[in-house]
């Protein structure tokens, strides 16, 4: 049995603008062994892209690592997002419609996983994952400088 903690974080410059999305996948001995950013668009809110970066972090575990290690792994996924973390434990309830959506993805991909897990991280707590948000978003942005 794996036990990996991934560390995820999406953001957003104007909710909705420019969004991004970031994870560093940890191993049981806290060595980062993966790390992941993506541009995801000119239209996405905050909260659209803290979930498209947790979709995304176990969709990533499942393809650097297999279906068959996935099934045998329990995954910490810590998070900054207040709303990501209490909704995917339950707590607070889910209305917009775009976030159900996201929810019910996320749902049925921790389905593949031994066992996933939603813990809620201070925003310094997740430095590293906040830089490759900004590192996509600020590369994204240099494009369009230089290509208008």
């Amino acid at each position: 049995m794996r036990k990996i903690t991934i560390y995820t974080d999406g953001g957003s410059r104007g909710n909705p603008g420019p969004g991004a999305v970031g994870a560093v996948f940890y191993n049981e001995n806290g060595q980062i062994f993966k790390k992941y950013s993506q541009y995801l668009g000119d239209d996405v809110t905050n909260n659209e892209a803290e979930y498209t970066a947790a979709i995304l972090a176990l969709k990533k575990f499942k393809q650097f690592l297999g279906k068959k290690v996935a099934k045998v792994s329990e995954i910490e996924l810590r998070s900054d997002s207040e709303l990501l973390v209490k909704q995917l434990n339950g707590e607070y309830k889910i209305v917009d419609s775009k976030i159900q959506s996201l929810f019910i993805t996320l749902w049925n991909l921790k389905l593949d996983f031994k066992r996933v897990k939603f813990k809620l991280v201070p925003r310094n707590k997740n430095q590293e994952a906040d830089s490759l948000v900004n590192q996509a978003l600020d590369e994204k942005a240099k494009e369009k400088t230089l290509f208008q």
